[in-house]
């Protein structure tokens, strides 16, 4: 096992052992933790009580963050020349289409969210096997298809997040940064929370949240008493 540094001795140290902490407390005690030089984003981690190889069990959805996520976004635009003052009005970074998409063929990535239009999905959908793996490609479920452009854009660049649970059914999102108060953290938690709440399947049995933890990078997990979360 690793050594331990000084200072993620001091971190641990203030977590007591076997505890859960209340979502509010823990939005808290998350800013104790958070030592690094950077402004460290914080995370949120949810085990949910679903089997994501079953279609009927899977969990994805879209939240916004009402105090957003402290991130700057770098929203690129796919869409038809009508569309384009639109786009760069709303505060998209990157706007075009063709030029765009050959320049994607041939290796350039530097954004963080594409966006485009039905009718112009033929053309993307050949980027496929580029941004795919990248989790870059637009998709109708999380908003990024659509012929609102500039709503998505602003949208995006307004805080909201897409999520989906992974092979293990676990979700991990961002939810801000360290430099948020308490009580933003707070807020922007039980936003996703109970976002997940109300997407629940129909064919998950049991208990729905097995746990919840938050951590900033590089601090250790908090784990948060279920129970306390309003609304799920």
């Amino acid at each position: 096992m690793a050594r331990l540094t000084k200072n993620q001795k001091a971190a641990l140290s203030k977590i007591e052992a076997n505890k859960s902490y209340t979502l509010q407390d823990a939005s808290s005690l998350v800013k104790e933790l958070t030592n690094t030089k950077f402004d460290s984003s914080v995370d949120i981690d949810v085990r949910l009580g679903v089997d994501p190889r079953k279609a009927n069990q899977m969990v994805r959805g879209i939240a916004t963050l009402p105090h957003g996520t402290g991130k700057t976004v770098r929203v690129l635009v796919l869409c038809t020349p009508d569309k384009e003052q639109e786009a760069k009005d709303a505060g998209a970074d990157f706007v075009g289409l063709d030029d765009y998409i050959a320049k994607i063929e041939s290796g350039w990535t530097d954004v963080d969210i594409i966006i485009t239009m039905p009718s112009v999905m033929a053309k993307v959908g050949r980027l496929g096997r580029i941004l795919g793996p990248r989790n870059l490609m637009p998709n109708p479920k999380s908003g990024t298809v659509t012929p609102e452009v500039g709503k998505a854009v602003t949208e995006v660049k307004g805080g909201k997040i897409d999520f989906k649970v992974d092979k293990t059914g676990i979700i991990h999102t961002s939810i801000g940064k360290a430099s948020f108060s308490a009580d933003k953290i707070y807020e922007n938690a039980l936003e996703v929370l109970q976002t997940i709440s109300k997407l629940k399947p129909s064919a998950a049995k049991g208990t729905y949240f097995k746990s919840i933890h938050i951590s900033s990078t590089m601090s250790p997990g908090i784990t948060i008493e279920t129970k306390s979360v309003a609304g799920i």
